[in-house]
């Protein structure tokens, strides 16, 4: 399309932008650092520590004032993490931000969508997102408006239609005038609500949100009749009382689980992006980590994108002087909206004086185009597509289908009026190539080692997919034609591992039905036609080069294009996912014994047997300083079975032994005598070698490191019972005391294997079920 439009001067420009009528930024895809800060610091549980924390400080018990110590470290260091985190993504966003084609000055001028300003003139084509509502004042475009309005069949825009932000260019070319920006725009006025908005798939997110919620409904009345029943206790003073209740409650707020949680995902943001990975989409490293299947985009994905002509087989002895001329005054008039067409225009193109009475544009639904003159009409597309009848090329087609792309050229005396007429006249086969990235094979290889299976989606002839598929080492390869198949969509999804002349709707429902028989699918794309499924997927990765649309709907853009960065990717969420899972185990045991204690202790006329440095001492040795240096640790484990059910596998044995514990001790000064503060310190030393039974077991199979730490922190521990006894309120370890506290731990031991073998037989039956 030739332009002619002079667009805005850049006097112009100024002016708009003096009066703030730029497209700024009216969603930002990380939050500020002041938001950071703020939802860091700024919650329920820093909230409630800092209540009970005034609580201790009103009755002058200081030292107990140690876990305040404990909550705003953790928060410091989660806020630390964010905030690179954020910077990080900021930067690589950056590089990442999407450019739009303006006239200005009477030139052409690539700028960022966010300095766009009113009455902008824009040049949009394929693939393109329409970045401001905009007015067409030259061209026709086929726009697809699914990802706003959830319409899905294309619709043909004309000149002075309006064109609405959010939507993208399927086919053709046009200028179009800026009439909107910002928050005028159609996608920053509808609500949140009417968004379309996919759900994220996360089960980390639901499984803390649900801890948040519960534990926020108990904590506070649990508290309140706490409190109450230890001040009625005989012998029982204020002061007390209330260490006692601080003590339960700090127990039960599991802080820590979130904090190490955000903390991990933002250092794996950071991990990626050395990479050369941009994260929009925080939680997406979880579920890439669970991903069983993989659904690949053929072109730009696989191979590079880079179509060139490698044979012309010549139709009903068609002159070869005839094709290349009919190639040759197509592509001059037709824009090079595709592929196929720009491989084409590289080698043929010529200039004429043909005029040109229509052009009809490819589009990815049709899969054809074509050009009328006075005599006749050219048409280019998919032989099965563009004829009616293949039976007579039909020879030809398997030949060559399995090691190109094919597509037929051909011819017609009647005017196309963008329909297929019946009197179509086969001229000639052009062979197309698409080179195969060289990391493809070894990337492949990787996911089925890993077990995940694959398929292949394509827009292409499916014969030319698989011979792609056999290529890059892909197995048992079965494909199928989706223009012509009768097959229910849900055995296909089952059956087959190779899809070709597939339609954008169609790979959504793909998707849609692979999720449907519980798999955890990705989708990686770069182009126009990906855009539905890649929204649909569980994990959607777009690469850099492919179109805006691709991207800016995807969760994770490689942004040298690489598709080799995926194992890294996997390997990162799995990292993250897995310790995650360890960590989260020893967070959720403080939670749970300390929760089940608390309500125990509600009808057991004894006072509660810790105060709240006991617990410190107890939390950061078996649960602080373990789940920090734990969850940084490589871990390329497969991700198996649901992450609530592993960690309560692993933390509800312990915190069971641990309740057990606590009853035991309680009832033993019935049967012997034992002071207050003995059985303090064995309710101590039992939480504590108890806590490090949990912390074995999810250190095997144990390391030089792990070796290391796991020793350290008994002899830090032990250290602190003897040496530090008086600030731990604690009392000298006697021989009887020791002897008694052998017992009971092996006693403990039997209970933890006891209880484990329930929890295991128990999740065992859910798998089965």
């Amino acid at each position: 399309m030739e332009n002619k439009l002079k667009g805005l001067t850049s006097k112009q420009v100024d002016e708009r932008k003096q009066k703030g009528l730029v497209n700024y930024k009216t969603d930002v895809k990380t939050k500020s650092i002041g938001q950071i800060i703020t939802t860091n610091f700024f919650t329920l549980f820093n909230f409630l520590n800092l209540g009970l924390g005034l609580a201790i400080f009103m009755i002058g018990e200081y030292k107990n004032l140690l876990f305040l110590g404990v909550v705003v470290c953790n928060t410091f260091i989660s806020t630390i993490q964010e905030i690179r985190s954020k910077l990080t993504v900021d930067k690589l966003s950056l590089l990442n931000e999407p450019k739009t084609t303006v006239i200005r000055d009477g030139e052409q001028k690539q700028i960022d969508i966010h300095k766009v300003v009113l009455d902008e003139i824009t040049k949009l084509g394929p693939g393109n997102q329409i970045v401001t509502d905009s007015k067409i004042i030259e061209g026709e475009v086929l726009v697809k408006e699914s990802l706003i309005t959830g319409e899905s069949e294309p619709e043909t825009k004309k000149q002075g239609e309006e064109l609405l932000s959010g939507s993208f260019i399927v086919s053709g070319h046009c200028y179009a005038k800026t009439i909107h920006v910002a928050e005028d725009n159609y996608t920053a006025k509808i609500s949140a609500e009417a968004k379309y908005i996919k759900k994220v798939n996360s089960e980390i997110m639901n499984f803390i949100k649900k801890i948040i919620k519960y534990i926020s409904i108990a904590i506070i009345p649990v508290g309140i009749l706490l409190f109450i029943h230890q001040l009625n206790l005989d012998n029982n003073t204020f002061n007390e009382s209330v260490v006692n209740t601080v003590a339960a409650l700090i127990g039960m707020i599991p802080e820590g689980l979130v904090l190490l949680t955000s903390t991990i995902l933002a250092i794996s943001v950071i991990r990626l992006s050395k990479y050369n990975v941009l994260v929009q989409e925080l939680y997406c490293i979880e579920t890439l980590a669970r991903v069983d299947t993989i659904c690949l985009d053929k072109t730009g994905t696989l191979t590079k994108g880079e179509m060139e002509v490698n044979k012309i087989v010549p139709l009903e002895l068609t002159k070869m002087s005839d094709i290349t001329d009919a190639l040759g005054i197509m592509s001059y008039h037709m824009e090079t909206d595709n592929q196929t067409m720009e491989a084409i225009s590289k080698k043929y193109s010529r200039a004429n004086d043909y005029k040109p009475i229509e052009i009809v544009p490819f589009s990815s639904q049709a899969k054809w185009s074509g050009i009328s003159f006075d005599k006749e009409s050219y048409i280019i597309g998919a032989p099965e597509i563009v004829l009616k009848d293949i039976t007579k090329i039909k020879k030809e087609l398997d030949n060559y289908t399995s090691d190109n792309r094919v597509v037929l050229l051909a011819k017609t005396k009647h005017k196309l009026n963008k329909k297929l007429p019946t009197d179509i006249i086969p001229m000639a086969l052009i062979l197309i190539n698409d080179k195969i990235r060289p990391e493809a094979k070894m990337t492949l290889d990787y996911f089925k080692e890993q077990g995940v299976d694959i398929k292949l989606i394509s827009g292409d002839n499916p014969k030319t997919v698989a011979g792609v598929a056999k290529k890059v080492g892909l197995e048992n390869i079965k494909y199928v034609d989706m223009s012509s198949t009768n097959i229910s969509i849900d055995k296909l999804a089952k059956e087959y591992n190779v899809f070709g002349r597939v339609k954008p709707n169609e790979k959504k429902q793909l998707i849609l039905e692979l999720k449907r028989g519980g798999h955890t699918v990705a989708m990686t794309g770069d182009g126009v036609n990906d855009v539905l499924a890649l929204k649909e997927a569980d994990c959607s990765v777009a690469m850099n080069s492919g179109s805006d649309a691709a991207r800016n709907v995807s969760q994770l853009v490689l942004l040298d294009s690489n598709f080799s960065s995926m194992p890294k990717v996997v390997g990162e969420g799995r990292r993250s996912i897995n310790n995650i899972q360890r960590s989260s185990s020893l967070f959720l045991c403080k939670t749970t014994y300390a929760t089940l204690l608390a309500l125990i202790f509600l009808f057991l006329d004894r006072a509660y047997p810790f105060i709240p440095i006991q617990l410190t001492l107890t939390s950061v040795v078996t649960i602080g300083i373990p789940s920090f240096i734990l969850a940084l640790e490589p871990n390329n484990e497969r991700i198996n079975g649901r992450i609530i059910i592993n960690v309560l596998r692993k933390s509800l044995p312990t915190a069971l032994t641990i309740v057990t514990n606590i009853i035991i001790i309680t009832i033993l000064p019935e049967i012997i005598r034992l002071s207050d503060v003995e059985v303090s310190t064995l309710s101590v030393i039992l939480t504590g070698f108890t806590g490090f039974m949990l912390l074995y077991r999810i250190s095997i199979p144990f390391n030089h490191m792990r070796r290391i730490l796991f020793i350290s922190l008994i002899t830090i521990f032990i250290a602190a019972l003897i040496l530090l006894r008086d600030l731990f309120s604690l009392t000298i370890l006697t021989p009887h005391l020791v002897i008694l506290a052998a017992i009971l731990l092996m006693i403990a031991v039997m209970m933890f294997n006891l209880y484990s073998a329930i929890c295991e037989n128990l999740t065992n039956k859910m798998k089965i079920k």
